[in-house]
């Protein structure tokens, strides 16, 4: 339950819900990283494919917390921005081994952070570069480098390398919401 208290904490918010959402291009690992976050006795043994999205909700002592796993498959994209309205923060998912994808992420990253519902309020956005574990993977400063992160200038930001499958990298950006 960690990153959604720290989320929680770092907010400033007592007895609320609190909306994330998860977003990223199919395959990238949203899913993964979100049934990761779960109390293991909450976690699901398979991970399919998101289509369309799910609402995950959790609890802890003062918080209820709703994820919106939203589908990065392309057909499903233009859904994103019915959320954007209620999100509080943000985590971007990319995989860090598709350099074929990189650019498609930049141009769905660029899209959401000119969205009018985004564009202006000072969401946090946590990027996991995820996959680091796959041989054919990038950095996560190549990453940051080609999703051009520097030129984010008014809104919050860290990027972690992750491996959602071993949960590796997930407590970095548990420590940077909580700080």
């Amino acid at each position: 339950m960690g990153l959604f208290d720290k989320l929680a904490g770092w907010l400033g918010l007592k007895k609320k819900e609190v909306h994330v959402l998860c977003l990223g291009l199919d395959n990238s690992g949203k899913t993964t990283i979100i049934n990761k976050l779960k109390p293991s006795n909450a976690q699901a043994q398979d991970i399919v494919p998101t289509i369309g999205f799910s609402i995950e909700k959790f609890k802890t002592s003062s918080l209820s917390f709703t994820v919106f796993d939203m589908s990065g498959q392309g057909r499903y994209r233009n859904l994103w921005e019915h959320y954007y309205k209620e999100g509080q923060a943000i985590i971007f998912v990319i995989d860090s081994s598709d350099k074929l994808r990189m650019v498609v992420a930049k141009e769905e990253l660029d899209t959401l952070l000119n969205h009018p519902d985004i564009k202006h309020r000072r969401l946090p956005i946590l990027f996991f570069a995820n996959k680091m574990d796959l041989r054919d993977a990038i950095s996560s400063v190549k990453v940051s480098q080609l999703l051009s992160l520097e030129n984010i200038k008014d809104k919050p930001w860290h990027i972690c390398a992750s491996d959602a499958l071993k949960g590796e990298g997930l407590q970095e950006g548990v420590d940077w919401l909580q700080g």
